[in-house]
């Protein structure tokens, strides 16, 4: 790799490391050669995210055209034009490394727009055409680095992953999201439980707040039931590292469960011993084997 690759590379890992402390734990279970690519998609996907998030004191328009001139020098990438970028020349490899879809890419940033615009979402569907968008195409993205023993068969299980992953955040970051001015629950799973907007800004954990979180995340373990059966399809080589992430992702909503789906008093995370336990186990089962939430 020539210097540049190598230090956008590097940037890409420090990205990982510092704000994806779950997955990055992951990562480290993969061969050292895919875990730059990986690193990569997070660091395109975390810049991307940190334009929309942590520019909130600018006007929405110039959040709106940082992130627009940010996604034009990609695409001006993708056709060949120097990247002139800290972290794109590794994002630009690892696509040409893999043949990436870059629609997967044009969708990711269509609903990194949609977070400078859209605070609720009217329904479940309405939730899930932004989630497309900004998780499951990170499955699809993955995929051919992680590699499959059936590519078409894996893909769904892929999809489902990102979204059971995002759905995840979503009901453990309430709060946090409400001091961004959205919330992700769809209005009409609110509705179902009587709950409000203006229940939720009061950040009390009332018995219908306590209701829709239980929901949400029965709702969640569905996408993980989805997610399963493609784990055993990866390469052999790859499928410690996602076991390890499934488990310690669908850990959080144990963590919510154990909160009594109290979202407000604490941040659920997954305690260090837990974490470390997961991936031992992960790396001691025996490649094919069916994956589940841990107990």
């Amino acid at each position: 790799m020539t210097t540049d690759l190598a230090a956008a590379y590097a940037r890409c890992r420090e990205l990982h490391r510092e704000h994806g402390r779950t997955y990055y734990l992951a990562t480290r279970l993969l061969p050292a050669w895919k875990r730059r690519h990986v690193h990569a998609l997070y660091g395109f996907t975390r810049f991307a995210d940190e334009i929309v998030d942590r520019t909130e004191s600018l006007p929405p328009a110039e959040r709106a055209a940082r992130l627009r001139d940010w996604s034009d020098r990609f695409l001006a990438g993708l056709r060949g034009a120097e990247a002139d970028d800290p972290l794109l020349p590794a994002v630009l490899h690892t696509i040409a490394v893999f043949d990436l879809d870059v629609a997967d890419f044009e969708k990711f940033l269509r609903s990194m727009a949609m977070d400078l615009t859209v605070t609720r979402y009217a329904t479940y569907p309405d939730l899930l055409d932004y989630m497309d968008g900004s998780a499951a195409v990170i499955g699809t993205m993955m995929l051919p680095i992680l590699g499959s023993s059936d590519p078409v068969a894996a893909r769904e299980p892929a999809r489902q992953l990102g979204l059971a992953f995002q759905l995840t955040n979503f009901v453990r970051d309430v709060a946090e999201d409400l001091d961004r001015g959205r919330v992700y629950l769809p209005e009409e799973h609110l509705a179902a439980f009587g709950v409000t907007r203006e229940t939720l800004e009061r950040r009390v954990a009332t018995p219908e707040v306590k209701a829709l979180i239980r929901d949400e995340v029965a709702r969640a373990r569905e996408h993980y039931a989805l997610a399963a059966p493609g784990i055993p399809l990866l390469e052999p080589a790859s499928q410690a590292c996602m076991r390890t992430a499934f488990q310690l992702y669908g850990g959080i909503l144990d963590e919510i469960e154990a909160a009594d789906h109290d979202v407000f008093a604490r941040r659920a995370t997954v305690p260090h011993h837990r974490r470390a336990a997961v991936a031992v186990r992960s790396l001691l089962t025996r490649p094919g084997t069916p994956v589940q939430l841990a107990a």
